[in-house]
């Protein structure tokens, strides 16, 4: 009976410690979540400010007619529903040319930047000498291609190969080719150094994607037999499929960024026009920012199946 008194006494205090240690934990944890958001707060309140908040009013002002108060009081906001949206497909000339030229013009530069980097990735991921010089080379443009530099090369003709002009390439291909696919890759060939220089963060990524295939498994496939070109296609390549998306979204994001977007600067001619008016122009940033998020969104969403796939 002793025994089982001094049990039931015992169980009580075993409780209570549990339920001390129990707390103790919580307020643990608790300290160390309001470490990490105090860390994380200044990061908050630069996005609620600079990005949510900008955000939210552009997308209010997108249903508005923004125009200057008569009283000097300010901007002046009268609601007009979709009808910014209902203009720019309906009645504006300009905006739904320049948006199919551009996404036609990205479908194109895309896929062979991503190509490009690629290739330029699988040859300075050779053992040769000078290789850290040639990497190094390939990656300066990131570092000086600011929107300055590249549109004044752009405006003096230095975005062109070469030998382009030289030899008239052009006029050949319009003459073996038909029009539509001879304007594509005129065009391509025109902005071919820019390609170049908006390849290098690619090129990087690629080569890391090469540093994580371990040696031994071309090792391996040496002994076996196997050729460079089915190593490449039954080793490399499929160990880069992740970074291949990933390289996609970021040229589909840098595309839509660059100096020589033409919706960017239609966009911004709007914003200055007192007939549209910064009303009519966040219109038009959401229009373009929707319908670019479409292909980022079909590329997620083959990388995640792609993902699946594997596993």
């Amino acid at each position: 009976m002793n025994g089982n008194v001094s049990r039931e006494a015992v169980l009580p205090v075993e409780s209570l410690h549990r339920k001390e240690h129990a707390r103790h934990n919580r307020i643990r944890k608790l300290k160390l979540a309001l470490e990490g958001y105090l860390f994380l707060l200044p990061w908050l309140i630069g996005t609620a400010v600079f990005m949510l908040y900008p955000l939210g009013n552009s997308l209010y002002m997108s249903f508005t007619k923004v125009s200057v108060a008569t009283d000097g009081s300010g901007l002046q906001y009268d609601f007009i529903g979709w009808d910014n949206f209902k203009y720019a497909f309906i009645y504006d000339n300009e905006f739904p040319v320049d948006m199919f030229l551009f996404v036609r013009e990205m479908f194109l530069t895309v896929p062979i930047t991503v190509i490009f980097a690629l290739l330029i990735a699988i040859m300075l991921n050779q053992q040769f000498r000078g290789r850290m010089f040639f990497r190094t080379l390939f990656f300066l443009p990131v570092i000086f291609a600011t929107g300055q530099v590249l549109t004044a090369l752009f405006d003096q003709g230095q975005a062109k190969l070469p030998f382009a002009d030289q030899y008239h390439i052009a006029d050949m291909l319009y003459e073996v080719l038909p029009v539509n696919i001879a304007e594509v890759l005129v065009e391509l060939i025109g902005k071919f150094v820019i390609i170049l220089w908006f390849s290098g963060i690619q090129i990087i990524l690629f080569l890391a994607a090469f540093q994580t295939i371990p040696a031994s498994v071309y090792e391996a496939a040496r002994i076996d037999g196997v050729t460079p070109w089915e190593s490449f296609w039954k080793i490399t390549f499929p160990s880069t499929v992740p970074f291949l998306f990933l390289n996609l979204v970021y040229t589909l994001v840098d595309q839509t960024a660059s100096p020589f977007n033409p919706i960017l600067k239609f966009i911004s001619t709007n914003m200055a026009d007192p007939e549209t008016g910064f009303g009519y122009a966040s219109a038009l940033g959401w229009l373009y920012s929707v319908i670019i998020l479409i292909p980022i969104v079909l590329v997620l969403l083959a990388a995640k199946l792609q993902n699946k796939g594997r596993r």
